[in-house]
C-alpha cells in the first residue's frame, strides 16, 4: 500500500506538471519540482535531526512512567470496563491482560511497548477463535479500539510541533484529547451495531458517562471563554497536566526504587535511535509531497474542494487538514510527512498547522493496523472491522475539525 501512495505522488505530479506545460505554456514547473525535491529532503533531514533532542527527553520520561507502573495503573483502573467490553474473553484468560496492558501502552504514547503487546493479545484472542481465518467479535472491537485510540500524552506531536517553531508545541493537548475521545466512542458505539456490545451496563455507562462528562465539561468551559482567555487558560491547563504526569512519572519510579537517573538515560538512548531512524523515511515522503505540491496537483484538489465547500456557504479553513486526515487511514509516515509539510507551509502557529496536528493525533493507522494485525494471526475475513474503523477515522476528523475551531477559530 505505502509502496504504491509513494509512487503514485511522483506519477501525478509528473502527469500534473506535463498538463501545465503543454496546455499552459508554464516551464518553469520543472525547475520548481526539482528545486521542492531538493529543499524536501534538506528539511526532512534538518527535522529529523532537530527531533534528537526533544525524542531524548520525551522517551526518557516515558520510560520512567513504564519502570514506574504507571502501564500498570492504568490497567487496573480500565480492567472492569474492558471485561464487560469483551465478554467473550474469560475471566483471567491471557488475552484479556495483554489487551489491557496494550490500550494503557497506546494512552501513554508507547508505541515501542504498545504494539508487541497488542500482538500478543491478538494472538491470545486467536487462541479463542472457533474459525481461524474470520475474526471474531472480540478481535474486531480490539482492532477498532486500536485505531481509534486516546493518547494521553502525544508526544511524538509535541515534538514536531515543538520543531517545526511553535510559540507553544502542547496548545493542542486539550483539543487532541476531546477528539481522540470522540473518535474512540464512535468507533465503540459504531461496532455495537454490528456485534453485541453491552454499552447499557451500569458500569459501562458508568466509565462512558463519567469520561463523556469530563470531556464535555471541558468543551464546554473553553467554548464559554473569548478567544484570548481560552488560548491562554488551555495552555496554561495542558501544560499543568502534562508537567504533572511527569512529576507523577517520577514519583512512581522513585517509589518502585527504580533508578531514575539510569532509567531516563536509557530511554533518552532509545531516543537519539529513534530520531536518527525516522531520517530516511520522513525524507523519502517530504520529497514525494513537495513533489505533488510544486507540479500544482495537490493545490488544484484543495482548491476543488474548498471552491466546493465556500459555494455551500461553509468556513472552508479546514480543507487543508483533509491530506494529513485521509493519508492518516493508509500511511503513518504518509500523514507525518502532510503533516509536516502543511506546517512548513503554512506555519506550526497557524489554523491548518493546529489542525493537522490535531487530525495526526486523533486516530491511527487503520489498514495498518488491520494489515498487522490480522496478518499476525492468518485471519483473512475482517467482517466488519475495516468499516467500523474508517467510521472511528471519519468521527475522528470532524471532531478535530470542530474542535479545532472551537480553540483556535
Amino acid at each position: 500500500m505505502l509502496n504504491r501512495i509513494w509512487a503514485s505522488f511522483f506519477l501525478i505530479g509528473f502527469l500534473a506538471a506535463a498538463g501545465r506545460w503543454l496546455f499552459a505554456g508554464d516551464s518553469a514547473v520543472w525547475a520548481a519540482m526539482v528545486q521542492s525535491a531538493f529543499e524536501m529532503a534538506k528539511t526532512g533531514f534538518e527535522i529529523a535531526l532537530g527531533l534528537t533532542g526533544m525524542m531524548c527527553l520525551w522517551l526518557g520520561i516515558m520510560r520512567m512512567g513504564e519502570q514506574g507502573g504507571a502501564v500498570e495503573i492504568l490497567a487496573r483502573l480500565f480492567g472492569p470496563l474492558l471485561r464487560r467490553l469483551f465478554p467473550g474473553v474469560p475471566a483471567g484468560h491471557p488475552a484479556m491482560g495483554a489487551m489491557v496492558m496494550n490500550m494503557s501502552a497506546n494512552m501513554l504514547g508507547l508505541d515501542n511497548a504498545a504494539t508487541p503487546l497488542g500482538l500478543k493479545a491478538m494472538k491470545e484472542l486467536q487462541g479463542l477463535n472457533p474459525e481461524p481465518d474470520r475474526a471474531t467479535d472480540a478481535q474486531v472491537l480490539f482492532l477498532v479500539i486500536n485505531t481509534a485510540s486516546i493518547t494521553l500524552i502525544p508526544v511524538a506531536i509535541f515534538v514536531y510541533r515543538a520543531q517545526m517553531g511553535a510559540a507553544d508545541p502542547t496548545d493542542i493537548f486539550v483539543p487532541l484529547l476531546i477528539s481522540s475521545f470522540f473518535a474512540t466512542l464512535a468507533g465503540l458505539v459504531v461496532t455495537s451495531f454490528f456485534q453485541p456490545i453491552r454499552l447499557l451496563d451500569p458500569v459501562v455507562l458508568a466509565y462512558l458517562g463519567g469520561m463523556s462528562a469530563v470531556v464535555g465539561g471541558m468543551a464546554w468551559y473553553f467554548g464559554s471563554l473569548d478567544k484570548e482567555t481560552l488560548e491562554r487558560q488551555s495552555s496554561i491547563v495542558s501544560n499543568l497536566i502534562i508537567f504533572t504526569i511527569i512529576v507523577v512519572f517520577l514519583a512512581l519510579a522513585l517509589r518502585q526504587r527504580v533508578p531514575v537517573y539510569e532509567t531516563f538515560v536509557a530511554g533518552a538512548k532509545e531516543g537519539f535511535t529513534v530520531a536518527i531512524g525516522i531520517i530516511p523515511y520522513l525524507v523519502a515522503m517530504l520529497v514525494a509531497i513537495g513533489v505533488l505540491r510544486a507540479s500544482g496537483a495537490l493545490d488544484l484538489l484543495l482548491d476543488g474542494v474548498r471552491w466546493g465547500v465556500t459555494a455551500a456557504g461553509v468556513d472552508a479553513r479546514w480543507v487543508d487538514g483533509l491530506p494529513t486526515g485521509l493519508m492518516r487511514t493508509l500511511s503513518g509516515s504518509g500523514a507525518r510527512g502532510m503533516m509536516i509539510e502543511t506546517m512548513k507551509t503554512q506555519g506550526a502557529d497557524s489554523f491548518a498547522g493546529r489542525l493537522v496536528s490535531i487530525v495526526q493525533g486523533s486516530s491511527e493507522t487503520t489498514f495498518y493496523v488491520l494489515a498487522v494485525y490480522f496478518g499476525s494471526v492468518g485471519i483473512k475475513k475482517e467482517r466488519h472491522a475495516l468499516t467500523c474503523g474508517l467510521l472511528a477515522d471519519v468521527a475522528g476528523f470532524v471532531a478535530a475539525v470542530l474542535v479545532c475551531y472551537l480553540f483556535f477559530g
